[in-house]
């Protein structure tokens, strides 16, 4: 079956500088695909040429099956985009939004009407349906926007750093959403500044940088591409010390008994693995990715 999302050798340049330069994705029906990168590697750009909003220099996307360049309407049937800030009208309350965007889509008026009362309801807006959005907190008016893109039920949705400024209540409303709408058949691409939300929400992430993509696969294989797991031990005077483990519990437990016997006091321990945040600041040459803390050796 071919992907949702598909580019190939992507390009897009602004003057001399490139900000894409030979994207390479694909993402499959009814996954999450994650773009992780440092401001001005080129995601909001890359999703601005998926949405028909940038003509690519170069190279080939496809949404839905359907090329962006060549058939741009096509492809607007397909997909819904929320962007970095809510885009809906502060004069007019959540469920005149929502009625107003159906008219626009060309829904049927009763369609319409049923469709906002089901997503006013699904994301937990029916008591404020009728209140003036200029009154809605941050988390509301980005569960309309998100609403308002779902309106038409569509197979891709792209979602361009939606959880930018919510509180962590808010942000995990709008994680419940994202698994509901893939639950339900549907592809989303979510760029986001935030690793922990990539790692919760990703069946794949791909990393860009400087326009291209340096890196792809699952949060534990980008992880595992870091360094490996470790054992961490507080000893009793303080001092830190790490052993290098597969992350296993049963290998775990066969360190703390090597250690047990080597008679260290140990105060306190814990099992690390690397996190998304190790994988961005080492692949994207971060300050504090370079290097990592050299890995200690208990003594026989």
């Amino acid at each position: 079956m071919a992907p949702m999302i598909a580019t190939h050798g992507l390009h897009k340049r602004y003057g001399a500088t490139h900000v894409l330069a030979g994207v390479d994705l694909a993402a499959d029906d009814g996954t999450v695909l994650a773009l992780l990168g440092p401001n001005g590697a080129g995601k909001t750009t890359l999703v601005n040429v998926l949405a028909t909003l940038l003509r690519p220099d170069a190279g080939r996307a496809l949404v839905g099956g359907y090329d962006v360049v060549r058939e741009p309407q096509r492809a607007r049937t397909v997909f819904s985009l929320t962007g970095q800030y809510a885009a809906v009208d502060d004069l007019l309350t959540g469920r005149e939004n929502l009625r107003l965007m159906a008219r626009l889509a060309h829904l049927p008026a009763a369609t319409g009407r049923r469709r906002a009362d089901e997503l006013l309801d699904a994301f937990g807006l029916a008591d404020a349906a009728d209140r003036l959005v200029r009154t809605y907190s941050g988390g509301m008016r980005r569960r309309l926007d998100l609403a308002v893109s779902l309106l038409t039920r569509p197979r891709v949705i792209f979602l361009d750093e939606p959880t930018t400024g919510l509180d962590p209540r808010s942000r995990g409303d709008l994680w419940a959403v994202v698994r509901d709408v893939v639950a339900g058949g549907a592809t989303v691409l979510l760029t986001t500044q935030y690793l922990e939300e990539a790692d919760a929400l990703a069946d794949r992430v791909a990393v860009l940088d400087r326009g291209t993509v340096i890196a792809e696969g699952t949060a534990a294989e980008l992880k595992r591409r870091v360094g490996p797991a470790h054992l961490e031990l507080e000893l009793a005077d303080g001092s830190v010390r790490r052993l290098p483990t597969d992350g296993s519990v049963p290998d775990a437990r066969r360190l703390l008994a090597e250690v047990e016997a080597a008679g260290l006091p140990v105060a306190h321990w814990r099992l690390a693995t690397p996190t998304l945040d190790d994988v961005f600041l080492t692949l994207t040459g971060g300050a504090h990715g370079a290097t990592a803390p050299a890995l200690e050796e208990v003594p026989a």
